[in-house]
């Protein structure tokens, strides 16, 4: 996968769309531009880091028809509004909905680019935070049903021999079995075992 970050540009106003590709180009930022909202979903953006530069009032479904739209498709890019028609209940409910800023037209570089650097750095806090969420769900899907129940006693404070009778082994084979869990989750005491739970539980559906 690509690692830098490309940025969408949405607008349908062809020069200042052009203008603004030849901004970001200028700034090193790889970017792509839509005349319309329909054209940005008709072509799916990859799975790399970036942002959405995104005009509100345009032919069809305006800009936050299009917010609306990628949330529901599960597509985390942040959003950035620039618009000449700004109004309080749309900037509103654009940053209601997660905007990273809500900016007007002209905008000045500056301004512009400030705004870039925080919607990709929320891009890569929020793709480090999924990552997080994988590896630790990679990491309890390895371990075996017995596994589970053993993991769920230690981080509840229970000792071998507590564990053994509830279970109905032999205690020498919880601790070969509480071994096993400790090496499949790269845990080296019960009280790392304890904060991988705790992390679990937060990010359990």
């Amino acid at each position: 996968m690509n690692g830098a970050p490309l940025i969408h540009v949405v607008d349908d106003d062809d020069s200042l769309r052009t203008a603004l590709l030849r901004l970001l180009a200028a700034a090193g930022f790889e970017a792509r531009g839509y005349a319309s909202t329909g054209a940005f979903l008709m072509d799916p953006p990859p799975d790399r880091p970036g942002c959405v530069l995104l005009d509100i009032r345009m032919p069809g479904p305006s800009g936050l028809d299009l917010q609306a739209a990628l949330q529901r498709q599960g597509i985390a890019l942040p959003v950035i509004f620039l618009t000449g028609h700004a109004d309080v209940s749309s900037s509103v409910r654009a940053m209601k909905a997660g905007a990273v800023d809500f900016l007007t037209k002209p905008v000045r570089r500056e301004v512009l680019l400030e705004a870039l650097g925080r919607a990709l750095e929320r891009d890569a806090g929020q793709r480090a935070a999924r990552g997080e969420i994988a590896r630790l769900r990679a990491l309890f899907d390895a371990l075996t049903p017995r596994e589970r129940e053993v993991f769920e006693r230690v981080v509840a404070g229970k000792l071998n021999k507590q564990i053994a009778a509830e279970l109905g082994v032999a205690e020498r084979t919880v601790k070969a079995e509480r071994a096993q869990v400790m090496v499949k989750l790269g845990a080296g005491s019960a009280a790392e075992l304890g904060r991988l739970a705790e992390r679990l539980r937060q990010i359990s559906p």
